[in-house]
C-alpha cells in the first residue's frame, strides 16, 4: 500500500512538473506573440501619425482588426515615412477643388488647363559647355539628370496623379488608384536589385496602383464593400410644358383642352454616416376647358423631404470614408515611390558616368600602349638599317602596332557611345547638332578613402536599410490599404437594414374655370361666379408650410440575402490577399538583408580588387621598364619588350575596371541602403519640382590628374 502510494505520487508530481513545464512554454509564446503584435502596431502607428486628423481618428478608434486570427508579423524596425509629406510638384493643389459656388460658379464648369511639359535643356547644361566640350562633374551630371532626365520628369506627374485620386473619392466615387513604380525609360547602366523592372517610358505596376500590388501581388477586392454615399450633392431640375387635346369618349368625357406647365425640382445628398437626403418640389399650371375641374388656371404644388439612414450595412464614417483613407494611403505610396525613382535614377545615371570615367581612361591607355609600340617600331627599324637587328623582329613590331591601332579604334568607339549614353541621361533635347557633337568629359575621380558604411557591422546597416527603404514603406502602406479593403468586404456581408422618415404636403389653388359645371344643382348648370374661392399661388405656397395638408411617415426596409455566395467569396479573397501581403512584407526583409549583405561583400571584394590591380600594374610598369633597358644592352629581345607591354596594358585596363567597379558598387550600396539623398545632400522637394538650387555634394571624388585629353581622331594605318 505504501510502495502504491509512492507510485501514484511520483505520478502526480511528473504530471505536475509537465503541466509548469507546459505552462511556462504557453507564457513565453504570449510573450513572443505580444512583442511582434507591438511591433506591427508600432509600424500602423507611425503610419497612422502622419495622416490628418481624422483619418487617424477613424483609423484607429471606431474599427477592428482584419481578423482576430491575424497573422503574427515577425519584429522588424519601423520605415521612416518618405519626407516632406506630401511632395508637390506644382503651385496647384489637385486635392482640393480649383472652383466652388462661392467664388465664379461658372468655372466649375470648365476644364483644367494642364500647361504642356518643357522640351527644353536647363540652364545649367550651357554652363558647362567650353570650346565645343562639356567638362562634366559627378555632382553636375546628377543635378542635370533631376532637372532634365525623361525617367523623372515623367514620375513627377503621378504626384499630381495621386492628387486627383484623393479629390475623386472625397465625392464618395471609388478611387481609380495612384500610379507608382519606377520608370526605366533611359538607357545604360544597370538595373538595380531594388528595381520592380518594367519597360522603357512606363510606370512598373506598382504597390499603389488600381487593383495592384508589390511583386506580382494583386489587389482584386479593391473596392469590396457597400458603395460609399455621394457626398457631393446634386440639384435636378425638369421642366416640361405639354398642350394636350384629347377627343370626346362619352357624356362624362367631352372633348376637352388642357395646357400643363411642370416645374419639378429634386435636390439629393449622401453623408459620410451613412444617411442620404432627398427633398422634391413639384409644382405644376393646368389650364382646361373641360368642365370638370373647379379651378382653370389651376395652381397645385408638393414637397416631400426624406431622410434615411442606413442601420449595418454601409452605416457608419469608416465605411463611407474608406476610399479616402485608401487615396491618402496611395498619396503616400506615390511620395516614396518617387524617391525611389530619384534613388533608381540618381544611381543609374551614377553608374553610367563611370563607364564614361572608365571608357575615357580606357582610351588614354590604349593611346600610351600604340605610344609604346610605334616607339618600339621606330627603333627596330633604325637598327635594322644599322643591322643590329633581324628583319622579323621589325615584323613583329608591325603587328604590335596594328593590333594597339585596332585596339585604340574600338575604345574610342566605345568611349563616343559612353558620351552619348551620357548626355541622353542628362538632356531633355538632343536635336542640338552643337550639343549632340559635343564631347563630354568627366572631371571627377573615384577616390579609395574608406567609407564610413565599410566599418560599420553588417546587421547596423541592414537596420539602417530596413529603416530607410522605400519599398518597405511602400509594403506596409498597401498592407493598411489591403486591410482596409478586407473591412469593406466584411461589412458587405451584414444585411441591408435601413430606417427613413419622410415629411411633406401638399396644396392646390387657381381661378375658378370659365367651363366650370356644377352637376349638384337641379338642373345642372354652369357655376355661378364666385362658386370657388380664389387661391393665388403665394397662398398655395404658404399652406405647404402650415400644415393644413401633411404627409409624414417612418419605415424600415430590411433585404436579406439568404445564400450571399458573392460576399462571402469576396470576403475570403481579400482575407487571402492580405494574408499574401504580410508574408510579401516579410520577404521584402530577407530580401533587402540579402542585398545589404551582397553589397557589403562586393565592396570589400572592390577595394582589395584595386589595391590588388594597382600592384599588379606597377610591377608591370617596372618589368617594362627594365626589359627595355635590357633590350638597349643586348641583354634582351624584341619580343620580350612587346610581352610586357602587353602585359602592362592587361594591368591598366585591370585597374581602370577595378576602379569603375569600386565606383560603381559604392553607389549601389547608398541606393541599398536607401541613404543617398542623405549622402548626397540631394534635396527631395527641390527634385519633386525640377530646379536645383543646390547642387550634390558627392563624397569620395577627388579631382582628375591633370593628363592629355585623348583624342578621337582614328589612329593612322599603313
Amino acid at each position: 500500500m505504501h510502495l502504491f502510494r509512492m507510485g501514484v505520487s511520483d505520478r502526480e508530481r511528473g504530471r505536475a512538473g509537465r503541466e509548469r513545464e507546459g505552462t511556462k512554454q504557453e507564457e513565453r509564446r504570449r510573450v513572443r506573440a505580444g512583442e511582434r503584435l507591438r511591433a506591427v502596431a508600432a509600424v500602423l502607428l507611425t503610419l497612422t501619425a502622419t495622416m490628418p486628423p481624422g483619418v487617424a481618428q477613424q483609423n484607429g478608434a471606431g474599427s477592428k482588426g482584419p481578423d482576430k486570427a491575424a497573422s503574427e508579423l515577425p519584429v522588424a524596425p519601423t520605415p521612416v515615412a518618405t519626407q516632406p509629406i506630401p511632395l508637390r510638384t506644382s503651385s496647384r493643389d489637385y486635392s482640393k477643388a480649383f472652383a466652388t459656388w462661392f467664388g465664379n460658379p461658372i468655372n466649375i464648369y470648365r476644364p483644367t488647363i494642364i500647361p504642356k511639359a518643357s522640351f527644353n535643356n536647363s540652364v545649367r547644361l550651357a554652363d558647362l559647355m567650353k570650346d565645343g566640350k562639356i567638362y562634366l562633374s559627378l555632382s553636375d551630371a546628377l543635378s542635370l539628370a533631376i532637372e532634365n532626365n525623361y525617367d523623372i520628369a515623367i514620375a513627377r506627374y503621378d504626384l499630381d496623379i495621386a492628387e486627383t485620386d484623393i479629390l475623386r473619392t472625397r465625392t464618395g466615387a471609388t478611387p481609380l488608384g495612384a500610379p507608382s513604380g519606377l520608370v526605366t525609360g533611359t538607357l545604360g547602366g544597370s538595373t538595380s536589385t531594388l528595381s520592380t523592372g518594367g519597360g522603357p517610358g512606363g510606370t512598373t505596376v506598382g504597390s499603389g496602383g488600381a487593383g495592384s500590388g508589390v511583386s506580382g501581388l494583386t489587389l482584386t477586392t479593391a473596392g469590396a464593400g457597400p458603395n460609399p454615399q455621394a457626398l457631393d450633392p446634386t440639384l435636378t431640375g425638369a421642366i416640361q410644358l405639354q398642350r394636350q387635346e384629347s377627343p370626346q369618349t362619352s357624356i362624362f368625357s367631352p372633348r376637352a383642352s388642357t395646357n400643363t406647365n411642370q416645374y419639378n425640382f429634386t435636390y439629393n445628398q449622401g453623408f459620410v454616416t451613412g444617411t442620404t437626403l432627398q427633398v422634391g418640389f413639384n409644382n405644376q399650371r393646368l389650364t382646361t376647358n373641360s368642365p370638370y375641374y373647379d379651378y382653370s388656371p389651376l395652381f397645385s404644388s408638393s414637397f416631400q423631404a426624406t431622410v434615411t439612414q442606413q442601420l449595418l450595412q454601409g452605416a457608419g464614417i469608416w465605411v463611407n470614408k474608406r476610399f479616402m483613407y485608401q487615396a491618402l494611403n496611395d498619396r503616400r505610396i506615390t511620395d516614396s515611390s518617387f524617391r525611389q525613382q530619384i534613388l533608381y535614377t540618381v544611381n543609374q545615371v551614377e553608374t553610367i558616368y563611370w563607364g564614361l570615367v572608365q571608357a575615357y581612361e580606357d582610351v588614354q591607355a590604349k593611346e600610351r600602349a600604340l605610344d609604346q609600340s610605334n616607339q618600339l617600331l621606330s627603333d627596330n627599324k633604325k637598327q635594322l638599317e644599322i643591322g643590329t637587328m633581324a628583319p622579323l623582329d621589325v615584323v613583329n613590331a608591325e603587328s604590335t602596332v596594328a593590333t594597339d591601332q585596332q585596339a585604340l579604334i574600338s575604345a574610342q568607339s566605345a568611349l563616343n557611345y559612353q558620351q552619348q549614353i551620357i548626355k541622353q541621361a542628362i538632356t531633355r533635347n538632343l536635336n542640338d547638332p552643337q550639343l549632340s557633337a559635343a564631347p563630354v568629359i568627366p572631371t571627377d575621380r573615384v577616390s579609395l578613402e574608406p567609407l564610413p558604411e565599410e566599418s560599420q557591422p553588417v546587421e547596423a546597416l541592414v537596420q539602417e536599410a530596413f529603416q530607410q527603404s522605400p519599398l518597405l514603406e511602400q509594403a506596409v502602406l498597401t498592407l493598411r490599404n489591403d486591410e482596409i479593403t478586407l473591412k469593406g468586404a466584411r461589412n458587405a456581408l451584414l444585411p441591408a437594414l435601413d430606417v427613413y422618415g419622410f415629411y411633406g404636403a401638399s396644396a392646390a389653388g387657381g381661378s375658378q374655370s370659365p367651363a366650370c359645371y356644377n352637376f349638384l344643382t337641379n338642373p345642372p348648370g354652369p357655376c355661378a361666379p364666385n362658386t370657388v374661392p380664389t387661391v393665388g399661388y403665394g397662398s398655395t405656397l404658404s399652406n405647404l408650410v402650415n400644415s393644413s395638408s401633411p404627409n409624414k411617415g417612418v419605415g424600415f426596409n430590411l433585404t436579406i440575402n439568404l445564400r450571399d455566395r458573392q460576399a462571402q467569396s469576396e470576403q475570403e479573397r481579400s482575407l487571402m490577399e492580405y494574408r499574401q501581403a504580410e508574408l510579401r512584407l516579410e520577404q521584402l526583409h530577407t530580401e533587402i538583408r540579402m542585398q545589404v549583405t551582397n553589397a557589403m561583400y562586393a565592396l570589400t571584394n572592390d577595394r582589395a580588387q584595386v589595391k590588388a590591380a594597382t600592384a599588379a600594374r606597377d610591377y608591370s610598369q617596372q618589368s617594362l621598364e627594365a626589359e627595355e633597358k635590357k633590350l638597349h644592352l643586348g641583354a634582351s629581345t624584341t619580343a620580350n619588350v612587346l610581352q610586357q607591354q602587353r602585359y602592362l596594358a592587361t594591368a591598366e585596363d585591370n585597374l581602370i575596371a577595378a576602379h569603375a567597379a569600386y565606383a560603381k558598387d559604392r553607389s549601389g550600396l547608398y541606393q541599398t541602403l536607401a541613404s543617398t539623398l542623405q549622402h548626397y545632400d540631394i534635396n527631395l522637394t527641390e527634385a519633386a519640382e525640377g530646379t536645383m538650387t543646390t547642387a550634390p555634394v558627392v563624397p569620395g571624388v577627388e579631382p582628375a590628374k591633370p593628363g592629355n585629353e585623348p583624342s578621337m581622331t582614328l589612329p593612322a594605318t599603313n
